[in-house]
């Protein structure tokens, strides 16, 4: 029987998706796990996987179309079997804009009104309240894209969204240097000529990043932290989690298990912010922001509260190795409810980094280095690290971040008494 292969739904609010490749040809045996294809949608590019064995055929998708979530784009055939003929398309659940084709190609996407329309702008609108009516598009054909969006959010109806709660306002000068990174995997890192363009995942990245400046009101909590037991710590679990996990225990790795454990007991910090309200996270999904070629991914660690530090260890390590291998999947990026970006490993000393919508929270971790510090009022030598933490000011106030800031201090100064 035949197996049909729809455009999936990798994300609560999608409506479409974008085919970014095929790693199959039309006619070519696929085995059932087998990286099948390539889909974007507003957060990363991931691969999905064959869901059967079977013969590719009835390909009706080309690389870059468009194509609303739940409509067949291909099949897996059995030997000697063709694709069966005027299939509706698989039901998902979401509302969309205009009904699926049955063309070889997915159409414009065209709002309710008659606009075209992208699904990343269509979804930015409803966020700002932007009547796409009246809008003129800058894309081909006159097409509303997400910059349009974007601009008209932040046009004199919005102006006023600059001074955020409590004496907050945002600096005039633009957005916080530094933002979501983490592994030494980076070209710039690596020594490899940086060519300067842009993938699909990088051009995410700027649109996202872009998207929580202009419309997040950030605001920042900082901490210097004695890492004198954490070093220690981490020397006496390397041998011990090596052997039960086989997996080298780093400082990232006890740096997500101490946010894990404050995330539990914090739980407007674990929040989200949608259409106007709180959602207080039952899950604690803490992501790490790893470096990639020319772009930033940040991959999820579910239910970190729940787990020893060896697991995190491990699935740190698995998560790093697929976003260098350009092979994440989609539960690999998506759920997060908290994200920590670590350049310790590139010798920063402190920074700022850019919330991750809908999360309230990321966390920015500088080196550890030998510091002149006060201890009982004598000059000594520590090492120490800076947290820096940024937080949504319309889920969080300032002391709730800086409660939840204290805990995560707290339990680093100590981690003899929860990590051994």
């Amino acid at each position: 029987m035949a197996v049909s292969v729809v455009m999936p739904a990798l994300e609560m609010a999608q409506e479409t998706g974008k085919l970014v490749s095929w790693k199959k040809k039309d006619g070519e045996p696929v085995k059932k796990g087998e990286m099948l294809l390539e889909v974007e949608t507003d957060k990363a590019v991931v691969e999905i996987e064959a869901a059967a064995d079977g013969v590719l055929g009835g390909v009706t998708a080309k690389e870059g179309d468009v194509v609303p979530v739940g409509q067949t784009i291909a099949w897996l055939l059995k030997p000697g079997e063709t694709p069966p003929a005027n299939v509706a398309a698989s039901q998902s659940g979401r509302k969309m804009d205009s009904a699926p084709a049955a063309a070889a190609s997915a159409p414009e996407p065209v709002s309710a009104a008659g606009v075209k329309i992208s699904p990343k702008a269509r979804r930015l609108a409803r966020e700002h309240g932007v009547d796409i009516a009246t809008l003129r598009g800058s894309g081909p054909g006159g097409e509303i894209l997400a910059d349009d969006i974007l601009k008209a959010a932040s046009g004199p109806a919005t102006a006023g969204a600059g001074n955020v709660g409590a004496g907050f306002s945002r600096p005039a000068e633009g957005p916080p240097k530094g933002g979501p990174h983490d592994t030494p995997a980076s070209p710039a890192a690596s020594g490899a000529p940086d060519s300067g363009q842009i993938t699909s995942i990088g051009r995410i990245m700027a649109e996202r990043t872009t998207q929580s400046w202009t419309t997040v009101p950030h605001f920042f909590v900082s901490r210097h932290v004695d890492a004198t037991a954490l070093n220690t710590t981490r020397e006496a679990l390397i041998p011990v989690i090596e052997k039960s996990h086989g997996v080298k225990v780093t400082h990232t790795d006890l740096m997500v298990a101490a946010v894990a454990r404050a995330l539990h007991v914090h739980r407007r910090m674990n929040g989200s912010w949608n259409n106007n309200s709180i959602t207080v996270n039952t899950d604690v999904n803490v992501a790490l922001a790893m470096a990639v070629e020319n772009a930033v991914v940040t991959a999820v660690i579910r239910n970190t509260d729940r787990l020893g530090l060896g697991d995190i260890a491990r699935q740190r390590k698995e998560l790093a190795e697929r976003a260098r291998a350009n092979r994440l999947q989609p539960a690999d990026i998506t759920g997060a409810t908290f994200t920590i970006s670590n350049l310790g490993m590139f010798s920063v000393d402190a920074f700022t980094a850019i919330i991750v919508p809908p999360q309230a929270g990321i966390l920015a971790v500088g080196a550890i280095a030998d510091r002149v510090v006060a201890v009982n009022g004598m000059i000594a030598v520590r090492p120490t690290v800076t947290l820096t933490l940024s937080s949504d000011h319309r889920v969080v106030d300032g002391a709730r971040a800086a409660a939840f800031l204290n805990d995560v201090v707290l339990a680093l100064s100590e981690p003899q008494k929860w990590a051994v």
